[in-house]
């Protein structure tokens, strides 16, 4: 009830420090227990997907807490996973301000950040000072300098950083706002990023003995056939799932990458088609326009195994996760779980 109230507070800012002002006072009342007494009447639906157990279905998608600096109080809404990131292996200021546009009459936002971050030494010691427990994955890119046929090289360096506290890691190769980068997405460059990532992978379980899931985060403007030719790619390689979808370049707005509702379609039908396209080897998380609760289940009817919220926390407030599970429970919906693949040796 409270939440548009602060929601028209919040938009009367730009928008960009709007977020930052809202994380600030998350973060200025989680010390007070509020959060942590919420989180203990928080109503549960645990998921066993990627080997691990979620509390519940709903996570947090990336962008939201690049450096990890706010960890703990956004579990502490109810979160049944956190993704922290994009993070690179240096720290880069992005792209120039204003990046971030709010759409309100079509419940949208669109963003052209550039993969702002402290870099991934940063998040890995906040990753090591948080306390409360939780799922907290990462999303990891490259570095806008580092030429694409390098790429492998800043991906290697952040799963070998990140790799012993992060409970699973996203490879990011769907953002619109880092020039040249979704074309790491094609066959070309693919096989030979993943190729490099499958040998560090099998280097980092010998020394961690800890199998970290590996997904891939793709975008929602691949036509039928370059879908068909990545999941043939992934499906040769360690990837253990995959995140559908990324924000679409396919809008007339202000230029970067759109999110919220206009996405909602097609990224499910994303969903759908990767699904039909795996056949239960793998996993699918679903993000794009998730509103609702009715919103969630169409995403895991279409073949999702777990769903991550963004630009519906900013316009629905933070109830928005509690609708979403109570939904679950109240009607005993069957999430599709994909079981995890055996561990390799070593």
């Amino acid at each position: 009830m409270w939440y548009p109230l602060v929601r028209r507070l919040l938009f009367q800012l730009e928008a960009e420090k709007s977020h930052d002002l809202s994380l600030r006072l998350l973060k200025l009342v989680s010390p007070h227990g509020l959060l942590r007494r919420r989180l203990a009447h928080f109503p549960q639906h645990p998921v066993k997907v990627l080997g691990l157990t979620f509390p519940n279905p709903v996570g947090l998608a990336a962008g939201f807490d690049k450096n990890g600096d706010y960890l703990e109080p956004l579990l502490g809404l109810g979160f049944g996973f956190i993704e922290a990131g994009t993070v690179t292996p240096k720290p880069q200021l992005g792209n120039p301000k204003p990046r971030l546009f709010r759409l309100p009459a079509v419940s949208g936002l669109v963003n052209r950040m550039g993969f702002n971050n402290r870099g991934v030494d940063y998040l890995v010691e906040k990753l090591r000072q948080r306390r409360l427990p939780g799922i907290v994955g990462v999303n990891i890119g490259k570095n806008l300098q580092t030429p694409l046929e390098n790429a492998v090289d800043d991906y290697c360096c952040c799963l070998r950083t990140v790799y012993s506290w992060a409970d699973y890691i996203t490879v990011n190769i769907s953002s619109p706002n880092t020039p040249g980068l979704r074309q790491l997405q094609s066959s070309a460059y693919l096989n030979n990023l993943l190729t490099g990532l499958d040998r560090t992978q099998l280097e980092l379980l010998e020394q961690v003995q800890r199998k970290v899931p590996l997904l891939i985060k793709i975008d929602p403007d691949l036509n039928d056939a370059e879908l068909a030719a990545l999941v043939e790619t992934i499906l040769h390689h360690r990837v253990d799932g995959l995140i559908a979808t990324n924000t679409t370049l396919n809008h007339s707005y202000e230029r970067g990458g759109l999110s919220g509702k206009p996405i909602f379609q097609r990224s499910t039908e994303v969903v759908q088609i990767l699904s039909q396209l795996l056949a239960g080897k793998l996993p699918i998380i679903a993000v794009g326009g998730i509103f609702s609760a009715e919103d969630a289940l169409a995403k895991l009817s279409a073949g999702a195994s777990l769903v991550q919220i963004y630009t519906g926390l900013i316009y629905q407030g933070p109830n928005l996760v509690r609708n979403i599970i109570s939904k679950f429970t109240g009607h005993s919906t069957q999430v599709k779980v994909i079981p995890s693949p055996p561990q390799e040796e070593g």
